[in-house]
């Protein structure tokens, strides 16, 4: 991890760069596979599970036996920690919810929204490296309460076979049945164009690595829409004095062994805590099972060194993190300043851990960026909005001299027509 000394803010783009594979051969790889999936379906989705996935399947779908079966393969205590977390996640999603208010524009004229849910979406949920059972949870909830009819999960398995059974285990807490043994773009392929076994679906969910991110953006090619382009996971902390050094190289860590492409961001305004938060993640590093990957996301990650909290914030909007931590004193005075982030953790106790699993919010978030336009996951991801307008007779004669007078400045009088007719 490189540490920086007060840099001029005229560094600050270079800084900010996250770590990217080729862009146009990344692409191509994209076509390539969705071009396959659209002509040969299902074989073309066992061809590359087996050359991916190092596993010849049979059958793409998992069994009801299959998810059944999940009860008995994990414990008990954490059957009862996903139960929790997905109370949580659905309590704080829950109060998303929106109610129809009738607008009266005036007298005649009014007007109001409605939810409706998308009908049919595909949730992508990572099992590589990481089984990511909680992003079940974090997608399913909020496509359940929002109402969706079709729920399409796609997974990859292991090279038995098999799907991680905390992720059968989730889909089953949630109510989803739709499990199919596939990952990577090909999976995205099959969501947005359909095969033998998968339906296609008219939005595409879900967190993954760079060539899962631009399969997902590809896919609107079809169509199709995304929730964000979810790339790699990424956190930036920003610590004063009081932080607590251990528990700042112990966020940071938590996100650099999400995988190799991840990055983490260190500020800070106290030398000695830099200092003590580089030590502290070399020996936290040491114990990691995934120490390997998470060196390899340190080795383009930064610690910066700046004179002033407020120096900070103005970095990290611009970095615009997926996470954001601020382990600082008097953190209350610094929300209103946060422009771009995914989600905030607030002081020293609130690890990003809380919010991956069970504090209520949702997991998946903008990164490479995006926080800058794109906000996380919620119940409104899951629905789209339809206005509605009722116009009596003493509302088209009270409107309608100005609308005909905006269609005829338009030069539109077909639309003007519309509204004459009412008028005599």
């Amino acid at each position: 991890m490189k540490t920086i000394k007060y840099p001029a803010k005229s560094d600050w783009q270079d800084l900010i760069l996250r770590p990217e594979r080729e862009k146009e051969s990344l692409l191509d790889t994209v076509k390539s596979v969705f071009n396959d999936i659209k002509i040969s379906g299902d074989s073309a989705l066992k061809l590359y599970t087996e050359k991916f996935d190092n596993v010849n399947l049979t059958q793409l779908k998992v069994s009801e036996e299959e998810i059944d079966d999940s009860t008995n393969k994990i414990s008990m205590a954490l059957q009862e920690a996903i139960v929790r977390a997905k109370n949580n996640i659905e309590k704080f999603h829950s109060s998303q919810k929106e109610h129809p208010k009738l607008i009266d524009i005036e007298p005649g004229v009014i007007c109001w929204r409605e939810s409706r849910p998308i009908e049919k979406v595909g949730l992508y949920i990572p099992g590589g490296t990481a089984p990511l059972f909680s992003t079940v949870l974090m997608l399913g909830i909020p496509a359940k309460l929002a109402g969706c009819k079709e729920i399409i999960l796609c997974t990859p398995p292991d090279s038995e076979g098999n799907i991680h059974p905390a992720i059968l285990f989730a889909a089953k807490t949630v109510g989803i049945t739709e499990i199919y043994k596939v990952g990577g773009i090909q999976a995205i392929a099959a969501l947005s164009l359909g095969t033998e076994s998968i339906p296609a679906v008219y939005k595409i969910f879900g967190p993954g690595n760079q060539y899962v991110t631009a399969a997902k953006k590809y896919a609107q090619e079809f169509n199709v829409s995304i929730d964000l382009p979810a790339g790699p996971s990424e956190v930036l902390i920003i610590a004063d004095e009081q932080a607590q050094p251990s528990f700042v190289a112990a966020d940071l860590l938590s996100q650099a062994e999400h995988g190799t492409d991840s990055q983490v961001i260190f500020l800070t305004t106290d030398e000695a805590i830099l200092e003590k938060t580089l030590k502290e993640i070399e020996n936290q590093l040491e114990q990691l099972p995934r120490k390997e990957i998470a060196a390899k996301a340190l080795d383009h990650s930064t610690a910066i060194l700046f004179n002033s909290i407020d120096e900070c914030i103005q970095f990290s909007n611009q970095y615009a993190p997926e996470h954001l931590i601020l382990a600082i004193k008097d953190f209350v005075n610094y929300v209103n300043k946060i422009e771009n982030a995914g989600s905030v953790f607030l002081g020293n106790y609130s690890c990003e851990s809380a919010g991956d699993y069970a504090s209520g919010t949702n997991h998946t978030l903008p990164t490479n960026g995006y926080a800058r336009n794109y906000s996380g996951v919620s119940l409104d991801s899951f629905v789209k909005k339809i206005t509605f307008q009722e116009l009596t007779q003493e509302g088209i004669q009270n409107l309608g001299s100005t609308i005909e007078l905006m269609a005829e400045a338009e030069e539109l009088l077909g639309h003007k027509n519309a509204v004459s007719l009412r008028l005599k």
